[in-house]
């Protein structure tokens, strides 16, 4: 291990796996189309508000922002994403740094985000978690500022960064309250006796407060979906063991050395020990989401921290004479094996190669709902079909009499039907849709009566003709490489048994 004081950055090897990931994000995608997330926060752009039922307000705020410096393209949209995984190769290697580590630490901690099959998932979408590693890992830089400092002004950009990361996930609570246990808990915890912890904390509570007053007007709609999801079985149930298997393969299972010895490094290396508030940061927070909900990707975000301690961890040990050829040949390990994984996480790959390319290997994306999938996994078949669907509902509009399509609604089941319509839409003269689905339901029934409404199935002929007089099915929507559930029939009802605008509460799916 070595000191920041005398060793500098290792901006070279850094820089270089930085746009090495850049790069990869840029180029990947081109055979796909928008993902039906994407669709959605484009969506949710159009209605600006301080929540919504199944986010915080960020992304949407990202999302107009981009819609009008850059565009909607999909490189547009993509850029943002693509520049926050540059970036947190940058870090996890200035965490490495920060922790003692030289050049080799850093770089080999950078090399690890760049090959991790979740982190190149993460990065090629315009998601929330995209963005998530950057707030948790700069409130786990400030701390450790703090701890080889004893300066006490970083908890100001702390709150800062907390508070900005809890208006893009709530899950930001949770590895905040790691890192605060995690101080509590060692004999760093005197870096809590100052003012400003309370500035921060003010700071980080001012920034969250509207959120949480949406949150409150609303009934907290966040936690009532959870509870639907449990509720209904849709996610893959993960046992801890399960679960951390598939940490072990999202993040490459050459990585699994380095991430445990990160561990290894903060709870049982000397000079590990006065850092040891982050190894429990990491514990607590695996512990708590194992708890509570163990989707696949909601611990990705921590392991940054486990690459950082885990490349200083590795740097002491090669440096024993007659294991420094392994600092050439291991990384090299990692690179062929990342290569060789990346394209079941990330769409280098044309669809039928895909699908030829995982056979020949043997190897699939891990399943992370229940749905029934097709040739593709979900990630990949979410990225298809939207057109398509678009195309076909509006040639049932379009083929309405002029004075009928005005009143004519557009009802889709689910926000990734309901966003296709809105995103493609204008295109054929289509309005924009209805759904109540998440934060579509808040958006309500538009001042449609509901009289002369097209409906993108879900509800099936019987339940209709429990709302319509008549229910003629005059469409059918289906993509070779779209979710089987994608795929259904689309109908045109007219005489509704009651006003829209009464019926738009039993519409509610908050799932």
């Amino acid at each position: 291990m070595t000191n920041t004081s005398t060793v500098r950055f290792a901006t070279l090897p850094v820089g270089a796996l930085a746009i090495v990931k850049l790069a990869i994000h840029l180029y990947a995608g081109r055979y796909y189309g928008y993902y039906v997330d994407e669709l959605y926060y484009l969506a949710c752009s159009h209605h600006l508000a301080w929540g919504y039922v199944d986010q915080p307000p960020l992304i949407a705020a990202l999302a107009w922002v981009v819609r009008h410096v850059a565009g909607d393209s999909l490189p547009a949209i993509r850029l943002l994403p693509a520049l926050a995984g540059m970036m947190l190769v940058v870090l996890t290697a200035v965490l490495a740094w920060e922790l003692g580590g030289g050049a080799f630490a850093q770089s080999l901690a950078a090399l690890a985000v760049v090959v991790a099959p979740g982190f190149l998932a993460m990065g090629n979408l315009f998601t929330m978690n995209a963005f998530e590693p950057l707030f948790w890992m700069g409130c786990a830089w400030c701390i450790l500022r703090m701890i080889k400092t004893g300066r006490r002004k970083p908890w100001i950009w702390f709150g800062a960064l907390a508070g900005v990361g809890l208006e893009n996930k709530h899950s930001m609570l949770i590895f905040g309250a790691g890192m605060l246990l995690g101080l509590l808990l060692t004999p760093e915890r005197r870096v809590l006796a100052s003012r400003r912890l309370w500035v921060g904390g003010a700071i980080a509570a001012l920034i969250f407060l509207p959120n949480l007053l949406w949150n409150i007007d609303h009934h907290f709609p966040f936690l009532e979906v959870q509870a639907n999801i449990r509720r209904s079985g849709r996610d893959v149930p993960l046992g801890p063991l399960a679960f951390f298997g598939q940490q072990a393969l999202t993040m490459l299972p050459l990585s699994l050395p380095v991430w445990l010895a990160g561990l290894w490094f903060y709870f049982f290396a000397k000079p590990g020990k006065r850092f040891r508030a982050l190894g429990w940061a990491w514990l607590f927070t695996a512990v708590v989401i194992v708890a509570l909900s163990p989707r696949v990707y909601y611990l990705w975000p921590a392991f940054p921290l486990l690459f950082a301690a885990g490349g200083v961890a590795w740097e002491t040990w090669l440096a024993r004479p007659g294991l420094r050829w392994v600092k050439a040949a291991y990384p090299a390990l990692m690179l062929a094996a990342g290569a060789l994984l990346a394209p079941l996480t990330i769409p280098v790959l044309q669809p039928e190669t895909y699908i030829r390319y995982t056979r020949a290997i043997g190897l699939q994306q891990p399943a992370i709902e229940t749905h029934k999938l097709g040739p593709l996994p979900q990630i990949f078949a979410d990225q298809f079909g939207w057109p398509e669907m678009a195309a076909t509902v509006a040639g049932v509009y379009n083929s309405l009499p002029v004075d009928v399509r005005h009143g004519t609604a557009i009802f889709a089941q689910n926000y990734g039907d309901a966003g296709a319509i809105d995103f493609f839409g204008p295109r054929y003269g289509l309005p924009v849709a209805l759904s109540g689905h998440q934060s579509y339901f808040l958006w309500g029934s538009r001042g449609y009566s509901g009289d002369s409404m097209i409906v993108m199935g879900g509800f099936g002929r019987g339940r209709l003709y429990r709302v319509f007089a008549r229910v003629e099915k005059v469409a059918r929507v289906e993509h070779p490489y779209s979710m089987p559930h994608r795929h259904f029939d689309v109908y045109y009802c007219r005489g509704i048994q009651r006003p829209l605008g009464e019926l738009w509460p039993e519409l509610k799916k908050w799932e």
